[in-house]
């Protein structure tokens, strides 16, 4: 597997790219207006003990307080847990912990949306080949190195070199690494751990500690191995700050590093960015014709699977596997690229043969194994549903990129012309309730201004005999769906007047929308919601004409062409 790492810096944000075999597989993006929390390490002050809830909220000096649970509280290992009194959890919170103690933690969950932090104490500190944790005497190996003489040999290094209160985690990178770059490693580590410990011992709570370095820094550690064939980068500061990087983490290496010297971004000559684009669209197309659709919730995310265009060229049964077998591989892939966590429920096509569901349970399996981020899947359920779950240790792609939409706050649709309707003539009764005003002019958007007028204005003269004075409407694209305002209230000369977009002589150039209904001669035009009825005009449907206005009513006006 030939891996690539692009870097692009912009003046609002840093992206990198991970490719493998010329296909993207994860995008990191750094804001220096946004903030990650994750790795930061605090001085916290305890606020309040919830014993019912196991857990407690922590003052870190942030928006809102951190959450630290139970199981987070002590530094135990989870092979340890069975051997803890019974009840011992629910006690343990009320003796380990106390309002306005200070405590040491570090974040394992970014905030989200309402939700403070999620916190522990269980402090870690990653390295390029080791994890230091300072709360335990502990050696561990990754369980990706299956070669059982390398794991011996490192547990063996791992135990010689760690401090007598510290544990060791010997990373997937570590497999046939010298033992003096690994004491390197962890001298780094070491100096970093003493920095943290001087701090907290000057500082007062709630204080920062250690802040988790950028983001490049983060994806060069855990990824920089013999399978990265160049790191590319298109700015030139951080070309020689990822120079200096490499010759820490992984000294020889350094001729990977190259400058992209180009106005052009990395990702725009590589082609990149509508692809990327895409990461944030529902829909992900298949090379076979089928689709995938991601819609989240606040609780899961929910992926259908579809054959589209597919139709395949034997049985259906064997179209359906097909599809399916391509799905799997492509959820696995659009999990890791945009960061999805937590619980995911994914509708495959029905298949009959229980080989062929057996078989892709193993084919998603396989596709999650490449992910760094632990993910679990849980089976096929009775109605055919793939149960998984990913963990989630920060914002997905489109939290971080996209904002709840300001209209439809996540809802995803919005309110149909008639129903605005409605609620603009209820708007419209209000503010002439109380009011001597003759006329009222409103702008909504013009899909709502054509069933407010109705046809011939015939619903327009209804809701004025209802009120007793003039109602103008006027349309206007740049109004959202959603929105209306009273433009004018007050004498009806007036208001009429700024009511009407066009007036008699104004020469315009519009396009011919359709042929009058009662007319066909005649074409019909709009400006802004506005109709023009142009004689002569029902021959030009589709064409732009040049236009003279010969009167102007209140809902329409005669036009004829130059």
């Amino acid at each position: 597997m030939k891996k690539e790492i692009l870097v692009s810096v912009d003046q609002d944000d840093v992206r990198v790219v991970i490719l493998e075999d010329g296909q993207v597989v994860e995008l990191y993006v750094e804001r220096p207006l946004s903030q990650r929390f994750v790795g930061n390490i605090y001085l916290g002050r305890v606020e309040n003990v919830l014993p019912g809830m196991e857990a407690c909220f922590v003052d870190l000096g942030l928006e809102r307080n951190a959450f630290l649970y139970v199981d987070d509280a002590y530094p135990v290992r989870r092979e340890e847990e069975e051997h803890l009194p019974k009840n011992a959890r629910k006690a343990a919170i009320n003796k380990l912990v106390r309002p306005g103690q200070a405590v040491m933690v570090q974040i394992v969950k970014d905030p989200v949306g309402s939700k403070g932090a999620r916190i522990t104490r269980n402090v870690t500190l990653p390295g390029r080949y080791l994890v230091l944790m300072p709360a335990v005497d502990y050696v561990g190996v990754s369980r990706r190195i299956e070669n059982e003489k390398e794991r011996r040999r490192l547990k063996k290094i791992a135990r010689k070199s760690k401090p007598d209160d510290c544990g060791l985690i010997v990373r997937t990178v570590a497999e046939g690494v010298e033992e003096e770059d690994l004491q390197r490693d962890l001298d780094f580590l070491l100096k970093q751990w003493r920095e943290v410990q001087e701090k907290s011992d000057k500082l007062q709570a709630p204080a920062l500690l250690h802040r988790d370095m950028g983001v490049i820094y983060q994806v060069l550690r855990d990824n920089l191995d013999k399978t990265v064939k160049s790191i590319t980068v298109d700015d030139q500061t951080e070309y020689q700050r990822i120079l200096q990087l490499v010759d820490i983490m992984a000294p020889g290496t350094r001729k990977r590093v190259k400058w992209h010297r180009d106005d052009t971004s990395i990702l725009e000559h590589r082609q990149m960015e509508e692809e990327l684009e895409k990461l944030l669209g529902r829909r992900v197309w298949l090379d076979c014709g089928g689709h995938i659709v991601i819609d989240r919730t606040e609780a899961l995310t929910v992926i259908d699977v579809n054959t589209g265009r597919y139709v395949g060229k034997r049985e259906l049964e064997q179209t359906v596997y097909r599809a399916n077998m391509e799905a799997a591989r492509e959820i696995a892939r659009q999990l890791r690229l945009r960061d999805i966590g937590g619980i995911i429920v994914i509708d495959f096509i029905d298949m009959e043969s229980k080989k062929h569901r057996e078989s892709l349970v193993e084919t998603l399996e396989e596709a999650l194994d490449k992910d760094k981020t632990r993910a679990t899947v849980l089976g096929i359920t009775s109605l055919g549903l793939v149960e998984m779950t990913r963990k989630k240790a920060r914002q997905s792609l489109d939290e971080y990129m996209l904002k709840p939409c300001p209209y439809c706050e996540g809802t995803g649709r919005v309110m149909s012309e008639l129903t605005m309707s409605r609620r603009v003539r209820n708007d419209i009764r209000e503010a002439l309730r109380d009011s001597d005003a003759e006329a009222v002019l409103v702008e909504v958007h013009p899909s709502v201004a054509a069933v407010l007028i109705g046809a011939g204005g015939s619903s327009l003269r209804k809701l004025e005999s209802e009120l007793g004075k003039s109602v103008y409407v006027r349309g206007s694209e740049s109004r959202h769906l959603e929105d209306m305002k009273v433009v004018a209230m007050g004498d009806k000369t007036e208001v009429e007047d700024r009511a009407k977009p066009v007036k008699p002589g104004d020469v315009l150039r519009v396009e011919v929308e359709e042929p009058h209904a009662s007319n066909p001669k005649d074409g019909i035009a709009r400006v802004e919601g506005y109709v023009l009825d142009i004689a002569s005009a029902g021959n030009s449907v589709g064409q732009e004409v040049e236009v003279e206005i010969v009167k102007a009513y209140r809902t329409y006006a005669k036009a004829r062409v130059i």
